[in-house]
């Protein structure tokens, strides 16, 4: 089966407090139909410790966080972003996807099942990039980009399926 590129689909980042999957500290998503983005958002979230040590990657400590809603008090808030496309974007995906998973077994949530979509695998094919890094992309393809900010992640992951897509490129 083809997907439509007019598809919904929505991509997705997180930034995580340290290595445990399970820690993360902030989601961006930003979801599109028809060839564009419609929505775009982030969150901060609670991790379920107070360990952070990729602050200096991110930004985010534990006092930003404090009072932010858990993974679990955000689900049913995210599920509604989810549900409805028919694929995830991230870049570097199965990091994202690790994350997610990691996330909902600790708070005994179901994830949609949903096809995700690398773009950093999407980038090497759709330009032959040897170099897919976030940054590196997006400079590329002229995409604006605060590095490591969840909400500009995922927006430009985004932007980045959409830019495929328009030089051709379907989810088969």
């Amino acid at each position: 089966m083809v997907l439509n590129p007019t598809d919904p689909f929505v991509a997705i980042d997180f930034e995580i407090a340290n290595p445990r999957h399970d820690s993360a500290c902030a989601v961006g998503l930003a979801a599109c139909s028809g060839g564009q983005v419609v929505q775009s958002r982030s969150y901060l979230i609670r991790p379920p410790g107070r360990r952070f040590t990729f602050t200096g990657i991110h930004g985010l400590s534990w006092d930003a966080v404090r009072e932010a809603p858990t993974f679990g008090d955000l689900w049913p808030v995210l599920r509604e972003w989810l549900v409805p496309a028919r694929f995830v974007a991230a870049h570097n995906a199965k990091f994202d996807r690790r994350v997610l998973n990691a996330c909902c077994a600790r708070y005994r949530l179901r994830p949609p099942r949903r096809r995700f979509v690398c773009t950093v695998e999407l980038a090497r094919r759709q330009w032959s990039m040897s170099s897919a890094g976030l940054a590196h992309v997006c400079r590329r393809l002229d995409i604006p980009l605060r590095h490591h900010d969840a909400g500009s992640d995922a927006l430009a992951c985004a932007r980045i399926v959409l830019a495929a897509q328009a030089a051709g490129w379907r989810l088969r």
